[in-house]
């Protein structure tokens, strides 16, 4: 039992210790310039590819980029400018509700708290997350799909839904990395080790600790 926790200790500061090789600096993918069009791009990024979002939320965010503009315009007119992200009736609804509530309750600012985001319309424990690290620098292990799947390739998880990926994720690493490693993992997981014909062999995390 005792090898099989220091076989783990090495190969949790290996992957540490590599991402933070590859990639130092961990620029946030979504473009924004504040909390609030932040937690925009993210709830569009939802089913959605990053580089679409940013396609789409120059025209969104001259249209309104604050929650007071946002809440005056008409849902349908958020839902043309969001079509291509996917799941536009859905999101546009949940955009301009949300952006009353933050009006209505919390003076215009975007709530900081996990319990008061989660309570946004279109608003889950990921994006949550994100907002969290990202916008407001509290410690958060935001968990999608590639995250997900990497942890389990690496043998991080034995978990079958993202919330117990996160519970294992935060259990393995230093609280102070969570905030960038999620951005990392993210970045290498584009780069070196997609969903679909992946190499373990030629992969630089995986070669060394799925052996």
């Amino acid at each position: 039992m005792k090898d099989l926790q220091m076989k783990n200790k090495d190969k949790i500061q290996f992957i540490s210790e590599k991402l933070e090789e590859l990639y130092p600096e961990t620029p946030i993918p979504l473009n924004h310039k504040d909390p609030y069009t932040l937690l925009v791009a993210v709830l569009l990024s939802a089913q959605c590819t990053d580089e679409r979002v940013n396609k789409i939320t120059p025209a969104l965010f001259e249209l309104a980029d604050t929650p007071g503009k946002m809440a005056k315009q008409d849902a349908a007119v958020i839902e043309a400018i969001i079509k291509p992200c996917g799941l536009s009736p859905r999101k546009s609804k949940a955009i301009k509700s949300l952006s009353e509530i933050i009006m209505e309750t919390y003076d215009g600012k975007v709530p900081q708290t996990f319990e008061d985001l989660e309570s946004l319309p279109g608003v889950g424990h990921k994006t949550a997350s994100v907002v969290m690290s990202q916008a407001f620098g509290v410690p958060a292990f935001p968990v999608d799909t590639h995250i997900h799947r990497l942890a389990h390739r690496w043998g991080l998880t034995k978990g079958k839904s993202v919330e117990q990926t996160e519970k294992d994720l935060k259990r393995h690493f230093p609280k102070s990395t969570w905030n960038k490693l999620h951005l990392q993992i993210i970045f290498f997981g584009r780069q070196f080790c997609p969903a679909r014909g992946h190499d373990a062999g030629k992969c630089p995390i995986c070669s060394v600790v799925t052996q």
